[in-house]
């Protein structure tokens, strides 16, 4: 029975069994899985059940794990994005980091950490979970709007850095390794460049030939991107840069193929299946009994980046010229560490420069900022409305920098309101603007707003949900305001973003009607009873008007409708 018990299959099979029992009511509780997982290692590792004996084959599946998440950050990353955006992304990106960097160290050294422990934690205290991020602000529809695209621009900014870090790190860690740091820093400098010029060779002669090929064949397409990935783990592990610039480096080798979204979204479910046991393995090192020692230190450092790290991005947007609004929902998507904090901390520890000790104060902060910052994303609109008489000190006069992303108010006789400049919405306009009457669109994506002005109607950059906004719109002589907005859930109790526009329109004296979509019957019956005068439901309308040409009704002209594309999309 004992054998069984400690077999490595019993013993994966023990885990999974827990991870899905753990990550159920971690699920429920809006928790990424991150969380669950380490939950789950803690329990099953020495300071609860003792049910982790194969350590061997839980750290190969750890390391593989490792690769395979580092890979699917290369195969993302995307300087076009960086650009597109401007300065901001870059300068927020650096400026973040190395503010947080600053106190970070200063804080640890306060606290009575050493030298290199303290520089150790404040730089795994910079690094903001992307993929907790971009789930947060896709759940929340929030993925294309002007702070969502500034935020993923500096988390690429900090994936960056990331690689660099590691590469320096290990540099040092092989040449203190050997007692005679120069030539073995050189030689590891010299092999790190020699896989950046082996990538820029497979960028540009091999990588997409080679990927349509393998493309016939989707299932060896995924191996050859596995094989990719440890393959470069484990080079790079041989010259001394560690895995996981291996796993980096193999992604940025495909990241200017036309599949790459293809190998991310089938590389997924194993990255988190492999990512399970990584985490296991953290909580299963940790040991209760001596984190007791590091709680005063995890709540100063927690309270830093749940607090700090937005204030310095608000700080840093402020002075650049933009809103209050924007720069706050930007700064609080850093107000968390992420799984790259950790094994930062993890690869320090593996070099020898730190102690398992910083391992786990770091993990107490990770376990914090994540679970308080998913809240703090999700709630984020109802927590501006409370911190905004607070903010403004990050606020330039005339906020420039979105004074370019709005209109004049060229629509100030206008008689019609339209939000949501998606498909529907942008068709809605033109067919109005040829009947000559006035529309002015608004959206709180750019690139909807810079499509509307090419098409030579009015524009507006702003959110829906934001009451200073609204308040300033010329709802006075419109007559109409329609919304085209989707179900848009900004919290755990789904507000919806149309009856907030229809309150905050009326709150701010609209005297006209209101027009909002639907998809459904029971949607339709609460937006009536919350103050719409016309639900539009595109789906029946447009099959009323399907029947209506199939019998013989006179075909009006039709304007095609290009889609909207994401600065994500363009860039690829």
């Amino acid at each position: 029975m004992d054998a069984l018990i400690h077999s490595p299959f019993a013993e994966v099979a023990l885990l999974l069994v827990m991870a899905a029992a753990i990550g159920l009511p971690g699920i429920l509780l809006r928790q990424p899985l991150i969380v669950s997982f380490i939950t789950v290692g803690l329990i099953a590792g020495p300071s609860a059940l003792d049910v982790v004996h194969s350590d061997e084959q839980i750290d190969l599946l750890s390391e593989l794990g490792i690769a395979v998440l580092l890979f699917m950050v290369g195969i993302k990353l995307d300087v076009k994005l960086i650009r597109s955006l401007g300065t901001v992304a870059l300068l927020t990106g650096v400026g973040q980091v190395l503010f947080t960097s600053i106190f970070g160290y200063l804080i640890g050294l306060a606290l009575g950490l050493g030298y290199v422990t303290s520089l150790y934690v404040a730089v795994a205290l910079t690094f903001s979970s992307t993929i907790i991020i971009v789930k947060l602000l896709s759940d929340k529809r929030e993925i294309d709007s002007l702070h969502g695209q500034i935020a993923l621009g500096f988390l690429i900014v900090q994936d960056l850095i990331v690689v660099l870090a590691m590469i320096v790190l290990s540099a040092i860690g092989i040449g203190a390794g050997d007692g005679h740091g120069s030539g073995s820093v050189v030689t590891v400098l010299a092999s790190g460049a020699a896989m950046v010029a082996l990538v820029v060779l497979l960028v540009r002669y091999v990588a997409s030939p080679l990927t349509e090929r393998l493309a016939r064949a989707p299932e060896l397409l995924v191996i050859f991107a596995i094989a990719q990935a440890a393959m470069f783990a484990a080079v790079s592990d041989l010259v001394g840069l560690g895995k996981e610039v291996g796993g980096l480096l193999a992604g940025m080798s495909l990241a200017s193929t036309p599949y790459r979204e293809t190998i991310a979204a089938r590389l997924a479910p194993l990255r988190d299946f492999l990512l399970l046991f990584f985490f296991i393995a953290l909580g299963a090192t940790l040991d209760l009994s001596l984190l007791g020692a590091h709680v005063a230190g995890a709540v100063v450092f927690s309270l830093f980046v749940l607090i700090g790290n937005p204030l310095i991005v608000l700080a840093i947007m402020g002075a650049m010229g933009y809103r209050k609004r924007t720069s706050f929902l930007a700064g609080l998507t850093v107000a968390q560490i992420s799984e790259f904090s950790l094994i930062f901390i993890a690869m320090g520890v593996s070099l020898g420069h730190v102690q398992e000790d910083a391992l786990g104060l770091v993990t107490m902060v990770g376990l914090v900022t994540i679970a308080a910052s998913t809240y703090m994303i999700t709630y984020s609109h109802q927590l501006y409305a409370v911190c905004e008489p607070l903010l403004g000190i990050f606020e330039r006069r005339g906020t420039p920098r979105e004074r370019s992303e709005a209109g004049a108010h060229h629509g100030d006789s206008c008689k019609v309101l339209i939000f949501g400049l998606g498909r529907f919405g942008t068709a809605i306009g033109i067919r109005l603007n040829k009947r000559g009457i006035r529309v002015l669109g608004v959206d709180f994506n750019p690139l909807a707003v810079r499509r509307w002005r090419e098409l030579g109607l009015d524009p507006e950059f702003g959110d829906a949900s934001d009451p200073e906004f609204v308040a300033k719109l010329p709802l006075s002589r419109a007559e109409w305001i329609v919304s085209t907005i989707p179900i848009h859930p900004t919290g755990l109790s789904h507000e919806d973003t149309r009856i907030t526009l229809i309150q905050l329109t009326r709150a701010s004296g609209f005297r006209g009607r209101i027009a909002v979509t639907s998809h459904s019957t029971r949607d339709t019956e609460n937006l009536f009873g919350e103050g719409a005068d016309i639900v539009l439901e595109p789906f029946q309308d447009a099959a009323d008007r399907a029947v209506d040409l199939l019998c013989g009704a006179p075909e009006e002209d039709r304007t095609e409708i290009p889609p909207i594309e994401t600065e994500e999309k363009q860039a690829s």
